[in-house]
């Protein structure tokens, strides 16, 4: 730890026998950092906001382990970006699953697709279509169809009330519907 200051040497071992003031110290010193490292990897501030406060309970609960070869921030950050990486491929795994479900939900076909290029030709369609719309409404149903949030955590998230999540969400579909629509006549 030739490169740590010695105040985050003294909070480290602190750290380690459970002080929680010195954790405290330590996630001050270090939050802003780590989780802007983790939203330029998830793109989304409150997804980059639970991986860096899970981070941040993986680095303290495995502080015994760490050998002082490369910086504290250095090792946080490396926990920081594999846990960003890893919710971010789950995101993309999820997100291709859930842009099929968006097909289903916001235009009403008779019959599924029954090729890949005609399913990935639709979604890329909703996608376009979506950055059409006004922002709370793109940002309603992507956090909706796409992320797979619930009505409750929308509303904690864009800070509205539940009522008014679900009316903007519902019309937030029934304006991407109409645009879809337009497009195809």
């Amino acid at each position: 730890m030739s490169h740590e200051s010695t105040d985050t040497k003294v909070l480290l071992r602190a750290c380690m026998a459970g002080d929680q003031s010195a954790q405290m110290k330590i996630y001050d010193q270090y939050y802003r950092a780590m989780f802007n490292t983790s939203l330029r990897i998830v793109k989304d501030p409150a997804e980059a906001e639970d991986i860096m406060q899970e981070s941040f309970l993986s680095a303290f609960t495995k502080l015994k382990s760490f050998k002082g070869e490369v910086t504290f921030g250095a090792w946080l950050k490396r926990i920081v970006i594999n846990n960003s990486i890893y919710h971010y491929r789950k995101q993309q795994k999820m997100q291709e699953v859930g842009l099929e479900s968006v097909m289903y939900k916001v235009e009403d076909y008779d019959e599924a697709p029954t090729d890949h290029g005609s399913t990935e030709r639709m979604a890329q369609k909703v996608l376009e279509t979506m950055k059409q719309l006004k922002n709370s409404y793109r940002v309603s149903l992507t956090l909706h169809l796409i992320e797979g949030y619930d009505y409750e955590e929308i509303s904690e998230i864009m800070d509205i009330s539940y009522g008014n999540c679900r009316t903007l969400i519902s019309r937030a579909k029934e304006s991407l519907r109409k645009k879809l629509t337009a497009h195809q006549l």
